[in-house]
């Protein structure tokens, strides 16, 4: 007797450009390493230009494209709402979903406010009442490296955690005459580099710590206020336009803060698109009473750990290759040694996801999740704007 296949998952798309290729690798990819309980299918895209969207759909793999998103929506054949969008466009995509019985799963940050975080996740909680389920996507939380070390913290392996440092340094910004782009308009992406990469080590640390940041006194700095319209590569920087139009950038080029844990545990982070020579540095590293933490996404399969419960004549850091097949998510891929990449996070992203929704379980990142993270970075922007010490509002 043949075996029955697991029933599908039809998926529509919204967005098709960084985001949108990385989701549409993962959706692929996901059902041939990982056994799931319902099968992905990429049904349709949808994207605002006819012709890159039906470009991207040959190109990634999509049996049909659209222009209008609303279409995905009302589509009875559509099972899941993959929100790849700029964050002024989220609220709007994600409650006409959930209000048609579509699962969501919506990129980082959730959206450009608190209100909007709170909206979207009241809709997103009564959805689950429903067995409709949601989730924000954080995915650096699942690089096996990352999810071992919450194990690590999880098992007491670090006593009673006292600090955590947090950066994420890029430097794709260095160059005054990086073309403008939306990431630099705040009215499209709600912050810069606080909401677009800060909110990656906010959401890092509060889950490898198991605890949640209680108050933060920040500072953000914008050292390029006017960049040129146009040129190449608008969304990863690149070179300028030359015809001498520029436009206001009203974001945050860097965001830096102190914090305090709900446990009494405190930290600093710093988000930065201008630290020249890193490309890609997410890093983290957490001290406890009894040992410590040391990760960099730059050598993204090594975890560092110190066991200072061990002999003197033998500590220091220990280099974890997280490859193993005990390593989480690790036993679906290569031979131990064989080091996964970036997109990977975004297929455990998807198994994760898939896996919940099977269950009819609430899977994470929820919306509450992310909208505790969203609160971090409004707590962070009024810190900065009036010089105070500012506590999230509890989740």
């Amino acid at each position: 007797m043949t075996p029955t296949s697991p029933p599908a998952l039809r998926v529509g798309m919204i967005g098709h450009a960084f985001m949108g290729a990385m989701h549409s690798h993962a959706w692929r990819t996901a059902p041939r390493f990982f056994d799931l309980p319902l099968i992905p299918e990429l049904a349709v895209i949808a994207g605002r230009n006819p012709d890159s969207t039906e470009a991207a759909a040959a190109k990634y793999g999509w049996a049909e494209s659209t222009t209008n998103w609303r279409e995905l929506i009302e589509r009875d054949d559509i099972d899941l709402i993959d929100i790849c969008t700029p964050g002024d466009t989220h609220r709007e995509i994600a409650l006409a979903a959930l209000a048609a019985g579509k699962h969501v799963l919506c990129e980082k940050p959730l959206a450009n406010t608190v209100a909007e975080a709170e909206e979207m996740t009241a809709a997103a909680e009564d959805a689950a009442s429903r067995g409709v389920f949601s989730m924000c996507g954080f995915t650096y939380r699942r690089t096996p490296a990352l999810t071992l070390a919450r194990q690590l913290v999880a098992e007491g392996r670090l006593g009673t955690v006292r600090q955590v440092r947090a950066q994420y340094l890029q430097d794709w910004l260095s160059d005054e005459n990086a073309p403008m782009t939306w990431r630099l308009d705040k009215t499209k992406s709600g912050s810069g580099s606080l909401g677009d990469i800060g909110a990656h080590i906010i959401d890092a640390a509060q889950y490898v710590t198991g605890t949640d940041i209680a108050g933060v006194s920040a500072m953000l700095e914008t050292f390029v206020t006017r960049r040129p319209v146009g040129g190449e590569h608008v969304g990863l920087g690149g070179s300028g336009a030359t015809d001498g139009e520029y436009a206001d950038v009203t974001v945050d080029d860097a965001a830096l803060f102190t914090a305090r844990f709900t446990d009494n545990t405190v930290g600093i982070f710093e988000a930065t698109r201008f630290a020249l020579g890193r490309k890609n540095a997410v890093r983290l590293e957490i001290n406890g009473t009894l040992g410590s933490l040391a990760f960099d996404f730059e050598d993204m399969n090594v975890l560092e750990f110190f066991d200072g419960t061990a002999p003197a004549h033998t500590q220091g850091f220990q280099r974890i290759i997280v490859t193993e097949p005990v390593h989480p998510y690790t036993a679906n891929w290569w031979p131990a040694g064989h080091g996964l990449g970036y997109e990977h996070g975004f297929t455990h992203q998807v198994v994760d996801l898939v896996t919940a929704i099977g269950a009819g379980t609430s899977p994470t990142p929820s919306f509450r999740d992310a909208l505790g993270v969203q609160r971090v970075l409004d707590a962070v922007e009024r810190s900065s704007a009036d010089h105070s010490i500012y506590t999230p509002v509890s989740r």
